[in-house]
């Protein structure tokens, strides 16, 4: 049986860890392509029905907020008209950024507005860039069909935000597998040159379009047209050496992990952040600050440990998460990044070891409790980021259950024969963000074109799996809240064992969200929702637990959960280590344990552990006069 005391119980389970994992492979180069004007550019033959020929047909940007850069798109589109080119004139904000990856060829006439950022009409597209080429599941040939080509208009009086737009949109779309055609031109209004230089770059560019001049000789040759660069260069034209020395760092994202491209003049093989064969290291060093700012020890080249403040709250018998509620988890937390999955759990454990004993003096923190800390045995894998498309997943969890550290796996359900591939875990999540095709595309912004079939497809294979699974719903106000019926009938495809579903987290505002606090639910809304969902399952599943602190309530299923009338929601962490080494089947029945009291749905604890101390911070709120 599952330990009845609590320190029993904490020296059993001692920790959980909460992992994530990042992995590119692709490197990323500046270069100037060469554009066939005859050909589709590079993707593929095409069958001449209407929609392959309306991909052949060019697209022109125009990213506008006073009306120049609109204007002078306008003036490129007649041009390229009268010499023949097709080209359809686009205003970004009409546009679906994901049907990037079906285009030829785009043109961009792109303004840079106060602060370095894009004007209204493409902040849309300038974030679907820069998300996309920040996420390490695009990869570096999404926009392998696409060539391109990039002018800005920009004012010098921005100091280092002269034409940031400009520049940034070039780089995300070379990280993204673009090819440009025609190197970077920049015009400054403040010098009154903005249609002399543009009218030079529309000469060579319709030059280049119609096969008529060289694209080695306009890089060579270009630097020099125009202004001057904030870069320090001759002219509009930016060199590869421009972002070598430093052009990029600019108006680099900092979630931005691609790493910087090599110079032309690298050498045959290319050395990229130190890495040779073309691979790039994830944490740059703009990374590497950013990461060490949230409190992370970096280990290698992509990957990094953090205790989370669960894990500082329980040390000083505080409460802990949900987690502890649902599952029987104790929340001595640590976050980490991979590698080798030999070297990064050695490394992460040793760092984890040194966090947790800084937090020895601080009040509260007991030696009992401080000891437990050093013993990890549980892994989160992950809260961020796909865990599940790192080729070595298995042989991490292998070495995790040597350990005898359990592990629960947090996949994004759009890798349904990663998860067929996976080996026994824990526990098993995935995240059902959404119930319909049109509101999960609009709260996940799905990679890819099928995401809707992958989403389903993953649920499918949850279903053949023999250990505990769990649909993970984060309700948002506005936008999911209201589909319980769809949500309902996911419960046939996947069958889980759990349902957990949590209010979403209010993180502030930021230019790539659009949700305020009235899209945060209360417990009561979560309540009601977990209720309504109970009752549509007719009997199937029940609420059965709750922690009323993290906004989030359990669902299990009745007939494999409810004995007797008690729930069995925790785990038997022991036994479940023994069923993993003895190499035969088992399922999640095998090593459930029961849920105390406090735990269950409706329970006047509200899923906090009595044997915890709760501590209320004291807010001043200044009285309105």
């Amino acid at each position: 049986m599952y330990p009845s005391s609590l320190s029993a119980r904490i020296t059993l389970l001692a920790l959980l860890s909460a992992s994530t994992f990042y992995f590119i492979y692709k490197s990323r180069r500046r270069r100037l392509v060469s554009f066939n004007p005859n050909g589709d550019g590079g993707g593929g033959g095409g069958g001449g029905d209407g929609d392959a020929l309306s991909r052949r047909r060019g697209k022109l940007f125009f990213i506008s907020e006073t009306g120049t850069s609109r204007a002078l798109a306008r003036r490129l589109f007649s041009r390229l008209a009268s010499d023949g080119l097709p080209f359809d004139l686009v205003d970004p904000q009409r546009y679906e950024p994901e049907d990037l990856s079906k285009e030829s060829l785009v043109l961009m006439v792109a303004s840079t507005w106060e602060d370095g950022k894009p004007p209204e009409n493409g902040r849309f597209l300038a974030n679907w860039l820069g998300e996309s080429a920040a996420d390490f599941r695009v990869g570096a040939l999404l926009l392998s069909r696409c060539k391109f080509a990039v002018f800005g208009v920009g004012s010098g009086a921005y100091g280092a935000h002269f034409n940031a737009v400009a520049k940034d949109l070039s780089v995300k779309m070379r990280a993204l597998g673009a090819g440009e055609i025609m190197p970077l031109s920049l015009g400054d209004v403040d010098k009154g040159d903005v249609d002399g230089v543009f009218d030079i770059w529309s000469e060579r560019l319709i030059a280049v379009l119609k096969g008529g001049e060289d694209r080695n000789v306009i890089l060579e040759n270009g630097v020099g047209i125009g202004g001057d660069s904030e870069n320090g260069s001759d002219g509009g034209f930016e060199s590869d050496e421009d972002e070598e020395s430093g052009g990029e760092t600019v108006v680099v994202d900092l979630e931005d992990i691609a790493g910087k491209g090599p110079s032309r003049k690298s050498g045959a093989v290319a050395q990229i952040n130190g890495k040779a064969n073309g691979t790039r290291e994830m944490v740059t060093p703009v990374i590497r600050t950013s990461l060490e700012k949230q409190g992370y020890k970096i280990i290698g080249s992509h990957s990094g440990v953090k205790i989370c403040r669960w894990t500082k709250s329980q040390l000083r018998g505080r409460g802990g998460c949900y987690k502890h509620s649902f599952y029987g988890i104790e929340s001595h937390s640590w976050q980490w990044k991979m590698d080798d999955p030999l070297e990064i759990v050695d490394t992460a454990i040793e760092l984890h070891t040194k966090m947790i004993k800084q937090m020895k003096g601080v009040p509260g923190v007991t030696q009992e409790r401080l000891s437990e800390g050093l013993s990890p045995r549980h892994c989160a894998l992950s809260l961020v980021g796909e865990p599940i498309m790192y080729p070595e997943i298995n042989a991490l969890v292998d070495e995790l259950h040597r350990r005898h550290i359990s592990t629960f796996l947090v996949t994004n359900a759009q890798f349904p024969e990663k998860i067929k591939m996976l080996k026994p875990v824990t526990q098993l999540y995935v995240s059902v963000d959404a119930a319909t095709k049109e509101s999960l595309k609009a709260i996940d912004r799905p990679l890819f074109g099928d995401f809707w079939e992958r989403f389903i497809d993953s649920l499918r294979e949850l279903k053949d799996k023999q250990q505990r699974t769990v649909y993970r719903l984060t309700l948002v106000k506005g936008w999911n809240i209201e589909d319980i019926d769809a949500y309902s009938n996911l419960f046939s495809i996947g069958k889980p064992d759990f349902v957990e579903i949590k209010g979403v987290t209010y993180c502030g505002s930021s230019a790539t969200s659009k949700l305020t606090m009235e899209n945060v639910p209360w417990h009561s809304d979560v309540k009601a929702f977990s209720e309504a969902l109970a009752l549509r399952s007719n009997g199937e599943y029940e609420v059965a637990c709750e922690h009323v602190h993290s906004c989030c309530i359990l669902l299990a299923k009745t007939d494999r959960f409810k004995v007797d009338g008690q729930w069995f929601t925790w785990i038997d962490y022991e036994k479940f280590q023994e069923l993993v080494a003895s190499g035969k089947p088992f399922d999640s029945r095998d090593y459930m344990a029961a849920t105390p009291s406090w735990a269950v749905y409706g329970a006047d604890e509200g899923g906090f552990d009595p044997d915890q101390l709760r501590y209320r911070k004291e807010r001043h709120h200044k009285t309105k006069r």
